[in-house]
This record gives structure tokens, C-alpha cells and sequence, in this order.
């Protein structure tokens, strides 16, 4: 463990401190080392839409949480950058129940690109593939 490292607990802090919607979903930072993070979306009725699918704002905020969590296990927690552009596929339903994303920073410079792949808990059929990109910001002294 570097001095760069925190534990997920302490980037989950952070996330729910900088995002309070992730806070208020229950998002849980699984993991977040070396530019991945693994997070999962406890099911909640609020974040189904019609026909008992876990719904796409729901999807696209837990990835964009996710690829945060990536960024912030790659500065010690400190990340300021800014989402440009998210673009989610849809691949399959995903009913009731939790969800993991998994995310990963591919290139990191003045433009952070990332992907994040989602399932249900229990499964390993990629649910939802997102591609992102951030501005990267240093942090404030």
C-alpha cells in the first residue's frame, strides 16, 4: 500500500461527501486501487422504472460514481475533474436487485478516458458497457 492508497471506506467517504445522491442511493465503494473501482448499487423500489427495471438514471449515475471512485484510488482520494461525456449501452434488463459496476481508467492525461462495465449482483452477464470521459482538474490546495 502506497501513501496514495485509502480504503474503500475512506473513498466512499469521499464520494458520499462530494456526491450526496450517491450517498442517498446507499452506493458502496467495493474497491478502488491502481485506477479500478468495483461499486455496487444496493436495489431500492425508487430506482426502478416501469416493468420492474432497474432504471438508466440509475445506471448512469452509479457509473459515472464509479469511475470517480477509479480516479480518486489513483490521487489518494483528491480528484476534482469533471465528467465531458458519458455514453451508456444498454445490453440487457437488469431486474430488481443490486448492481456492481466496474470501472477503469484506459488513459489518463489533460482528458481522462474510462469505461465501465455493469451487472447484476450473482451474474456475470455485462448488463450495461459505458464509455467516459472527464477534464481532469487538480484539486484545490
Amino acid at each position: 500500500m502506497t501513501d496514495d492508497d485509502l480504503a474503500p471506506a475512506a473513498i466512499q467517504a469521499v464520494v458520499h461527501r462530494g456526491v450526496p445522491l450517491a450517498a442517498a442511493w446507499g452506493v458502496e465503494v467495493l474497491q478502488a486501487r491502481g485506477g479500478t473501482a468495483t461499486c455496487r448499487l444496493p436495489w431500492q423500489e425508487a430506482l426502478l422504472r416501469p416493468g420492474g427495471t432497474v432504471s438508466g438514471p440509475a445506471l448512469m449515475g452509479l457509473a459515472d460514481v464509479a469511475m470517480w471512485a477509479a480516479l480518486l484510488g489513483l490521487t489518494g482520494g483528491r480528484d476534482e475533474s469533471l465528467t465531458t461525456s458519458l455514453t451508456i449501452h444498454f445490453l440487457r434488463r437488469l431486474p430488481p436487485g443490486p448492481v456492481i459496476a466496474e470501472a477503469r481508467v484506459l488513459k489518463r492525461g489533460r482528458i481522462i478516458v474510462g469505461e465501465v462495465l455493469m451487472r447484476g449482483e450473482g451474474s456475470s452477464e455485462t448488463a450495461a458497457h459505458v464509455t467516459t470521459s472527464w477534464a481532469a482538474v487538480a484539486p484545490r490546495a
